[in-house]
């Protein structure tokens, strides 16, 4: 089953080896992950303690479970016996299905030259029109996937080439289909998270709304998304942080919305009950899509 516990820790421990969790990583915890993958948070739980009983990541209290190794602890003697344990299993099964000797082993030797997926995916980003909106769609990806990836901007399409996996939202995909041969490409659906949306247009008598940045370029990018999402007949202003200060409208702004490239300065300087960080959430069949391919092999 691809929510027990068993599963869920032979992924993990494929994404340790292979690096998409390092030494030293918290890893998400069991309530979050549990909803990621649609599994309990008890299951969840049960697949860290037997990565734990490896050596692999280690529990602290107030923390979760941290990385440890990036290898199994287990001597060779335990390794061959884990997996003579997995073979057998597995050949038992396929004879049930009429398989002979010669086709099992006919089955093993084609297996094993199509097994580029683990080494492969080590690396993955997430495209943007530029890196701050790159950055909301790794963030969404993260959250609801529990899948962390690069950044980088549609214009850094020599950097894309050096990933083993993109994630590129659906408007920009024919930019990078001709990466498709050497590399994995996965087209991303989103939008701004209803909650947010809902908040926004719940707040009364809203004159202006202030939209706070990190770059210029975002800022048209952003308002026409808005503005596509929300029927809003006030009226907008925006800018950037610069130095340690925000735009000077901020404090004229009725309700202050911003990015997570800007959070830092303006959730220091802005009451909460004033501001509302962006953030995106994926469509369930983008969520899926990720889940499929890095969760669910």
């Amino acid at each position: 089953m691809k929510s027990s516990a068993k599963h869920i820790a032979d992924r993990i421990r494929l994404m340790i080896a292979t690096k998409q969790f390092q030494v030293g990583e918290i890893l998400p915890s069991t309530r979050e992950l549990g909803q990621q993958l649609e599994a309990s948070f008890h299951t969840v739980r049960k697949a860290y303690h037997i990565l734990e009983d490896e050596g692999l990541i280690e529990g602290e209290q107030g923390r979760g479970f941290t990385v440890k190794s990036q290898t199994s602890l287990l001597n060779k003697s335990d390794r061959l016996e884990k997996g003579s344990e997995k073979v057998q299993a597995l050949v038992e099964e396929l004879i049930g299905y009429g398989l002979d000797e010669s086709e099992i082993e006919l089955l093993f030797q084609e297996q094993l030259g199509f097994m580029e997926w683990p080494d492969r995916i080590q690396s993955s980003a997430s495209v943007g029109e530029n890196r701050e909106l790159g950055k909301m769609l790794s963030d969404a990806i993260k959250k609801q996937v529990g899948v962390k990836s690069d950044v980088i901007a549609v214009d850094e399409y020599e950097k894309a080439a050096k990933y083993d996996a993109l994630f590129v939202p659906i408007h920009l995909m024919s930019q990078f289909r001709s990466l498709s041969d050497s590399l994995l490409i996965l087209p991303i659906v989103y939008d701004f998270d209803p909650d947010i949306l809902l908040s926004i247009v719940d707040r009364a008598a809203l004159d202006t709304i202030g939209l706070v940045t990190d770059g210029e370029d975002t800022i048209p990018k952003i308002i026409d998304e808005l503005k596509r999402s929300i029927h809003f007949e006030g009226s907008f202003v925006a800018g950037t942080i610069y130095g340690k200060s925000l735009p000077l409208f901020v404090r004229d702004s009725d309700l202050v919305l911003y990015t997570p490239e800007s959070a830092r300065m303006v959730e220091s300087k802005v009451p909460e009950k004033n501001r509302i960080r962006l953030e995106y959430l994926l469509s369930n069949k983008s969520a899926e899509t990720i889940r499929a391919e890095l969760w669910d092999q």
